[in-house]
């Protein structure tokens, strides 16, 4: 793999599809359990261990695909209740050094994408074609965002970080 930082490729915007759409949905409704599942008994050296050189420990990873989530479930019923709200970008690196996403184990994170993705899966399983077409604005982009944007953005944020662990796992030889 030549870029250790996208080793499913960079976020590619696509059509809307009612395809994509169901495959988009179950990848929201399913990273709980793909992340889970990568984690699978590594022990705690492993856990501290970074995905790439430069990067996030496993640990710090895990726990910003929560905090990741929680923006955007919060961005997505902000887009469903207001006219182009103007959403907050959040210092991602800051939030990876901070003592939750340091000291407590990776399973407090799991259990609440559990819960966070099932009321999200909801949330989105109920949308119709003209709500996917809603938008935010995103500040720091400088641009606008149809709720159809973001949902394609986290299915591939999910599967994006889930390829992290599994391919530091082969790397280093980390069975499952």
């Amino acid at each position: 793999m030549d870029d250790l930082r996208f080793p499913i490729g960079k976020y590619i915007e696509q059509p809307y599809s009612d395809e994509k759409l169901q495959e988009w949905l179950l990848d929201i409704q399913y990273l709980p359990h793909h992340l889970e599942n990568a984690i699978l008994n590594l022990d705690e050296h492993q856990l501290e261990t970074p995905y790439r050189p430069g990067g996030w420990t496993v640990k710090q990873l895990v726990h910003h695909v929560a905090d990741s989530h929680m923006n955007s479930y919060i961005r997505f019923k902000l887009g469903l209740s207001e006219d182009n709200p103007t959403i907050k970008p959040y210092n991602q690196d800051a939030w990876a050094i901070m003592p939750d996403a340091n000291n407590l184990p990776t399973n407090i994170s799991i259990t609440l994408l559990f819960s966070l993705h099932k009321r999200w899966s909801e949330l989105l399983s109920s949308l119709s074609a003209d709500q996917w077409n809603r938008t935010v604005y995103h500040p720091e982009y400088k641009k606008q965002m149809t709720l159809w944007y973001l949902l394609g953005l986290y299915a591939w944020h999910s599967k994006h970080h889930v390829a992290h662990i599994i391919e530091l796992r082969k790397r280093m030889a980390w069975v499952n």
